[in-house]
């Protein structure tokens, strides 16, 4: 599945990036119209929390209706309306861009802090580097958690 996140929820989007999915975030300000067409175009699932978005794109896209406050309620909801597998591709994209991320060339590894213990990787668009640090293991705690539909860990 591929996505197209309104701007409302452009916190949801990053994470569906950090578990694998190809996510496009709208820009602030796009007509519902202009949504509508770039999910028909891209074939991409249109998310919002915009009941007015949904009768709009909804002739024309596939459209879901976003429930639940915050990032984590509305986590649990699309494991459940579209059974997303939290788990899916975990730290395989960017989260700034949606680049698909690759491996980091040796000379990248020179910069990366020392000691990081695992794959070290890099977008080939704007140049970010991503390692398995801790706030990686916090991510993969709270994706576990989503998919099991447990109560986040603390």
């Amino acid at each position: 599945m591929r996505f197209l996140c309104d701007e409302m929820l452009h916190g949801l989007g990053r994470w569906l990036r950090a578990a694998g999915y190809d996510t496009v975030i709208a820009e602030q300000g796009l007509p519902d119209r202009v949504l509508a067409r770039r999910s028909a175009e891209e074939d991409r699932v249109l998310l919002t929390k915009d009941r007015h978005l949904v009768a709009v794109a909804g002739r024309k896209a596939r459209v879901v209706l976003v429930t639940g406050d915050g990032v984590d309620e509305s986590a649990r909801a699309l494991r459940q309306s579209l059974e997303i597998d939290w788990e899916y591709a975990p730290f395989t994209r960017c989260l700034v861009d949606n680049s698909p991320l690759e491996p980091a060339s040796p000379d990248l590894a020179a910069v990366a802090p020392t000691g990081i213990g695992g794959p070290l990787r890099h977008c080939p668009v704007c140049r970010r580097l991503y390692w398995p640090g801790g706030h990686v293991r916090r991510m993969q705690r709270r994706l576990a958690a989503w998919q099991r539909g447990l109560a986040l860990p603390r």
